[in-house]
C-alpha cells in the first residue's frame, strides 16, 4: 500500500540567508547580473545577457508591464501626530485604498494633512468594515486626480528589505531608486512593487532576444503591497491570500496561441507573470482580480519557462517557484545560490527555470 505524501506545511520553505547577501543596490548594469540556469540537474553559473542564447527560436517572452508609482505619502493628523499612507489602489474619481501607518489610528470621516499641502479624508476600511486597507479621499489643488498627486509629492515604495532613509524626503538614493526600480518597459501606472525579474533586461538583451527569432508579449499584473504579506499558518490551506487586478490583451492572446501553433515555449517573466497566465487559464477571464495561492501539485496550464529573481524564505513565491520546478530541485539550487554567493530578492540575481513534470 502507497503512503500518500504528508503536505507542504510553512517550514518546509525556510531557509538560512546570510543578510549581506540581501542587494541593496542594483548591478551597474541591468544585464550584468548574474544567472543561475537552473533547467538541468546540475546548475550553472552565467551572466544574465547570456539568456537569449538559452532559450530557443520560436519562444515567446512574456513580461508584465506594470509601472511603479510614487505611492509612499507623508503627513500628520491633526493632532500632530505622524502617519504614512501606502496607496494600494486608485479607485473611482478622487478615492484611494491605502496602507495606513500611524501609532493612534484615526475615525473614519477624519482629515489628515499630506506632505504637499493637501488633505485626505478617511472613509473607512476596504474592501468592507473589517477590511485590512483603508479608504480614502484625497483633495488636492485645482482637482488634480490621485495619480497626479502621487506622482508630484509621493515616494518609491521600496520593499522593506532594501534599507533607505526613513524619510525618504531625504534619501540620497532616490535617483537610482526611480531609474532602476521600473523595467524599460514599463507602461501602466499602478503598481507598489516591481515586477522584480525583469529588471535584467535592457534594450540589448531585449534586441538580442528578437534577432534570435523569439517573440514577446506583455500582460499587466499591478503588484500591490501583499506580495510582501509573510505567511502566519503553518497549515498553507489557512493562508489569505491578497488579491491584485491583471489584464491580458488580445494581442498577448492571440501571441500565445501562435506560440501554441508553432511548437514554442511560453517564457514568463516574473512571478506575476506566471500569477496572470495561469488565472487567464482557469477563470477565462483576460482581466479580473486573482488571489491565485500556487503551491507544490499546482496544475499549470500555459507556462513552460520561468526567469525569477530568488524570494524570501517562507513566501507565497518560494511556493509558487517549488511548484513550477519541483521542491527538491529549487532548495537545491537555493543552497547552490547561497554558496556562491548570488545576490537575492529585488535588487538581487535571477535564476531560469523550467516546468517540473513531478512537483
Amino acid at each position: 500500500m502507497t503512503t500518500a505524501p504528508r503536505p507542504f506545511t510553512l517550514s518546509d520553505f525556510d531557509f538560512s540567508l546570510p543578510p549581506d547577501l540581501i542587494a541593496q543596490h542594483p548591478a551597474p548594469e541591468r544585464s550584468a547580473s548574474r544567472l543561475l540556469d537552473g533547467r538541468a540537474a546540475a546548475p550553472a553559473d552565467r551572466i544574465f545577457r547570456d539568456l537569449p542564447q538559452l532559450l530557443q527560436p520560436g519562444d515567446l517572452l512574456v513580461f508584465n508591464d506594470t509601472r511603479v508609482v510614487k505611492a509612499r505619502l507623508f503627513g500628520e493628523k491633526a493632532s500632530g501626530g505622524k502617519l504614512e499612507l501606502l496607496i494600494e489602489r486608485v479607485l473611482t474619481g478622487n478615492e484611494v485604498v491605502a496602507h495606513m501607518k500611524v501609532s493612534k489610528k484615526p475615525l473614519p470621516g477624519s482629515t489628515v494633512r499630506l506632505a504637499g499641502s493637501f488633505d485626505a479624508t478617511l472613509l473607512g476600511r476596504w474592501p468592507d468594515a473589517d477590511g485590512p486597507l483603508f479608504r480614502f479621499a484625497l483633495h488636492g489643488p485645482a482637482g488634480e486626480t490621485p495619480w497626479e498627486l502621487m506622482e508630484r509629492h509621493g515616494h518609491l515604495p521600496l520593499p522593506p528589505y532594501i534599507e533607505r532613509q526613513q524619510n525618504a524626503a531625504h534619501d540620497p538614493d532616490e535617483a537610482e531608486d526611480s531609474q532602476r526600480y521600473q523595467t524599460v518597459f514599463a507602461r501602466a501606472p499602478g503598481a507598489v512593487a516591481a515586477p522584480t525579474a525583469a529588471l535584467h533586461f535592457d534594450e540589448g538583451v531585449l534586441a538580442a532576444l528578437a534577432a534570435r527569432g523569439m517573440d514577446a508579449a506583455c500582460v499587466t499584473l499591478h503588484v500591490g503591497a501583499g506580495t510582501f504579506q509573510p505567511v502566519k499558518t503553518e497549515n498553507l490551506a489557512e493562508h489569505r491570500m491578497h488579491s491584485e487586478w491583471y489584464e491580458v490583451p488580445h494581442a498577448t492572446l492571440a501571441a500565445l496561441e501562435r506560440c501554441r501553433q508553432r511548437g514554442g515555449r511560453v517564457v514568463a517573466v516574473g512571478t506575476t507573470t506566471v500569477r496572470t497566465l495561469e488565472s487567464w487559464a482557469r477563470s477565462g477571464q483576460a482581466t479580473g482580480e486573482t488571489d491565485i495561492f500556487i503551491t507544490p501539485g499546482f496544475p499549470f496550464q500555459v507556462v513552460d519557462v520561468l526567469v525569477t529573481n530568488f524570494h524570501l524564505p517562507k513566501s507565497t513565491l518560494m511556493m509558487l517557484v517549488s511548484a513550477f520546478a519541483g521542491y527538491g530541485h529549487v532548495m537545491q539550487l537555493y543552497r547552490h545560490a547561497i554558496a556562491q554567493r548570488y545576490r537575492f530578492f529585488s535588487y538581487g540575481d535571477a535564476m531560469l527555470l523550467e516546468r517540473s513534470a513531478t512537483k
